[in-house]
């Protein structure tokens, strides 16, 4: 089983972000991403907001790097991490602007994007930017279809849709990827048709272990409904962790222990039929989510097939 890392300091709301984050910045993200490379995490994940409403800023904290710009700075200090926008809100931004950023990612990366795709939650984002809000998920289903042609192997992609038109229009450079993934975000019932119909894979969105298994069959009955065919990947986002007896506060839902009792736990996904799992770690600072992260990819990564 897969398993990747949602970075620390990029986005920093109260719900899962640690007190050391405040005070960090690039140098920290550097460090934690060459780590968890070097663990043998498959990708880095990034989130996307661009502007949080003061009524909003008190749980969310406005602290929400650029994915694609923080993607780019990650891609040119690691080699072979992959990259992952979880979620990149589409429908905020035209496709061919979409596509031009993640395209020119994908190139200077060497090939390492996974797209990851959402449809957005505040109100306030899409009114600034003069997006109708209530057309959000019609949006992001057809920001998917242009998104597969604006991220192909043409240089002069075509789109005729709803929202989007557009065709004689060259982008270079191209993806290094002949087709780079695209993964759709939400555990909603059309985030999951989306990402069954549309999607190369799912990311749940606070889904807990024991709505995982109805989720995963509703997906597998749409696709196989649909006749859809290719590589899907079922993903899941673990509960935090700690990896050890942490002999302080790390919350009632913290998986905690030796790397056989985590591994033991975690073995519970692949068995849903889950393909890659998200971890996050509970730390009190750089050095000990570097450590937690060796300690993961060392101890209980080899534990998990």
């Amino acid at each position: 089983m897969a398993y990747g890392v949602q970075l620390p300091v990029q986005a920093q709301s109260t719900l899962f972000a640690e007190s050391w984050e405040a005070g960090a910045g690039p140098e920290d993200l550097v460090a934690v991403a060459r780590a968890a490379e070097r663990a043998g995490f498959g990708y880095l994940a990034c989130c996307d907001h661009v502007a949080v409403p003061r009524r909003l800023a008190p749980a969310m904290s406005t602290v929400w790097y650029d994915p694609v710009a923080t993607l780019a700075h990650l891609a040119a200090v690691t080699g072979r991490v992959r990259l992952l926008s979880h979620v990149a809100v589409v429908g905020l931004r035209h496709p061919l602007l979409t596509a031009k950023q993640y395209a020119t990612l994908d190139h200077l990366s060497g090939g390492r994007l996974i797209l990851g795709v959402g449809a957005g939650h505040v109100r306030e984002e899409f009114e600034a930017l003069g997006v109708d809000f209530e057309q959000r998920g019609a949006l992001l289903d057809e920001a998917v279809d242009a998104l597969r042609a604006a991220l192909g192997p043409q240089e002069y992609p075509e789109h005729h849709g709803k929202f989007y038109d557009f065709e004689g229009l060259g982008q270079r450079p191209r993806p290094a990827q002949p087709a780079v993934p695209l993964w759709v975000g939400g555990s909603s019932p059309a985030a999951v048709r989306r990402a069954a119909l549309k999607g190369d894979g799912w990311l749940p969105q606070g889904d807990a272990r024991e709505r995982l298994p109805a989720q995963i069959a509703r997906l597998r009955r749409l696709r196989d409904e649909a006749g859809a065919e290719g590589p899907f990947t079922v993903g899941a986002i673990a509960e935090p962790l700690y990896v050890g007896r942490p002999g302080w506060d790390t919350g009632r839902w913290t998986l905690t222990g030796a790397p056989e009792e985590i591994a033991g736990s975690l073995r519970a996904y692949p068995a849903m039929g889950v393909d890659q799992i998200q971890v996050r770690f509970r730390s009190r600072s750089r050095a000990e989510l570097i450590e937690q992260i060796e300690l993961f990819g060392a101890e209980v990564a080899p534990r998990l097939q």
